[in-house]
């Protein structure tokens, strides 16, 4: 391996994007925010803050009074939806941040567009592949940067595990297993009457919500994209009827790399993604949720440790990449393009899932 152990580990949550000196920007991006859920409140605001990057100015919701709320609290611009979007306070904002439910995303992407914002965009990118086709069509005739909100992909741990990689750790790979579920209803919520359940605002449940973890972060650490898939999706609660509850699927990477994936909306709580080689494995567990510290296993030559690092804020750290990069000009790397090959995924997932057969994933043209 060209790379020492101990030089990885001595860089752990080194930020290898970074070249501006955090200290001396004096004029972050000024960020509006749309959607006010839970996610913002406890999530993105405060990674929005954290990051010297960026700052957040503007914000808006269909909820009038957590607007008012919000923006009283934070000492914000609070407006409507449509007041944002007539650009009423255009010279507040450089960029948008959208976390509205997915079947929403197009309309604050077009306007953003038009008004000539960065946009950074929640996943999935929208609930169906035509409006996501939309959305990246939207921003590159604009000619606005597009990024989707893939928070594992700043993480540092994904990172040094795709570093590891990349130098050979584990020897050629063989497999990939991937595992995400908790309780929708009991984490993130109580009410049954909720966008995520709602097919026409959510696109799907189990797959759409969280299989997008599995899936985008699989394609970064192995800087591949799935060909084929298998899915098979089952609800089996009533506020479930017309979303996938459960899913599972196995994803066919070039070099006949498979990676089985398991996620659900009700099910323990918990998050794993191990990639194993011919000569080692590769382990995040905790894998993929904001609130968790990230776990870090190496496995070689039968010895296995379990690398103790600083952790960081996840939502900090995406919002940290968004701010620099328009600071500096440089482009995203999880922009629209790369999120629309998860587009395809998902929607091909969907297909087998009904039909019962494989299927192959168009390509999006996507430029990794």
């Amino acid at each position: 391996m060209a790379t020492h152990l101990g030089d990885y580990f001595d860089e752990f949550t080194h930020r290898d994007w970074q070249t501006l000196d955090p200290d001396a920007v004096d004029d972050p991006v000024r960020l509006a925010i749309v959607g006010l859920g839970w996610f913002t409140h406890n999530w993105a605001l405060p990674g929005i803050q954290r990051s010297a990057f960026t700052e957040a100015t503007v914000v808006t919701d269909v909820d009038a009074d957590a607007v008012s709320d919000l923006a009283a609290e934070h000492d914000l611009t609070g407006v409507t939806p449509e007041e944002l979007k007539s650009g009423a306070v255009v010279d507040q904002y450089d960029a948008v941040y959208v976390a509205t439910p997915n079947a929403t995303h197009l309309e604050y992407v077009e306007s953003a567009a038009e008004q000539g914002k960065a946009v950074l965009c929640e996943k999935p990118m929208a609930a169906t592949l035509e409006r996501a086709e939309r959305i990246v069509e939207t921003c590159e005739d604009a000619g606005v940067p597009l990024m989707v909100g893939y928070r594992m992909q700043t993480d540092p741990a994904a990172r040094r595990v795709k570093d590891l990689l990349e130098e050979g750790f584990v020897g050629d790979i063989v497999h990939v297993h991937a595992n995400m579920s908790q309780h929708m209803l009991g984490e993130l919520t109580g009410e049954a009457d909720q966008w995520r359940l709602d097919p026409e605002l959510s696109g799907g449940n189990a797959l759409m919500d969280i299989g997008i973890y599995p899936i985008n972060t699989t394609r970064f650490v192995l800087e591949s994209d799935p060909h084929r898939v298998i899915g098979h999706t089952r609800s089996v609660h009533e506020p479930f009827s017309e979303v996938d509850e459960h899913a599972a699927f196995q994803l066919t990477f070039p070099d006949d790399v498979h990676a089985l994936c398991t996620v659900s909306q009700n099910a323990q709580h918990h998050s794993r993604l191990e990639i194993t080689g011919t000569e080692g494995q590769l382990v995040l567990d905790p894998a993929f949720y904001e609130r968790e510290d990230r776990g870090v296993a190496v496995v070689r030559g039968g010895v296995e440790a379990t690398i103790d690092f600083d952790q960081v804020h996840q939502l900090e750290e995406e919002f940290a990449y968004f701010g620099h990069h328009l600071l500096t000009g440089t482009d995203f790397y999880p922009d629209g393009r790369h999120a629309l090959t998860d587009m395809c995924v998902l929607d091909a997932l969907y297909e087998s899932a009904e039909t019962g057969s494989p299927v192959a994933v168009p390509d999006a043209g996507s430029h990794d």
